[in-house]
């Protein structure tokens, strides 16, 4: 698997899923890209690329379905802290300079435990998506669902 490392922590019965990886770029760079609306449809599930970029601002989605819903932004501190409110859940995302890079910090803080394994495979993917969108690569999907639910299957285990 990717450089990356990821906890699970329950409390009063809400789980915070939080996914650590290594971009080889400044915050600034990664946090253009995390923040722009048309990379943002790309990385992020049901994205529509409506984003109004500012604190209480609104994230537009759509589930293909017919559900369509806004986010709102809860946190936005250029270029290290992005976090929005979807529905229950709350996504945040910071980033830290490090070395020639940074690390980013992605958590995503849910209700429903039994989604774990599941929500943690869906993460991975789409944090692929933006580290090759990051760093130039060509967006590429790999079919590799059933084998991350099954990694981490193993991995939550393990923490739990």
């Amino acid at each position: 698997m990717m450089n990356e490392y990821v906890t699970l922590h329950e409390s009063n019965g809400r789980y915070a899923l939080k996914f650590e990886r290594f971009f080889p770029h400044n915050p600034e760079e990664v946090f253009r890209v995390i923040t722009n609306p048309i990379y943002f449809s790309q990385w992020y599930p049901f994205a529509t690329g409506e984003m109004d970029l500012r604190l209480d601002g609104k994230i537009a989605f759509d589930d293909g379905e017919g559900t369509t819903y806004n986010a709102t932004v809860t946190e936005l501190e250029k270029p290290y802290l992005f976090g929005f409110r979807e529905v229950d859940d709350l996504i945040n995302i910071s980033l830290r300079e490090e070395g020639k890079g940074c690390r980013m910090i992605f958590t995503h803080t849910f209700n429903d435990g039994s989604w774990a394994v599941n929500t943690a495979a869906g993460w991975h993917r789409c944090l692929d998506v933006l580290y090759q969108i990051v760093n130039g690569h060509p967006v590429d999907r790999k079919d590799n669902s059933a084998e991350l639910r099954e990694y981490y299957r193993e991995v939550l285990d393990r923490i739990r």
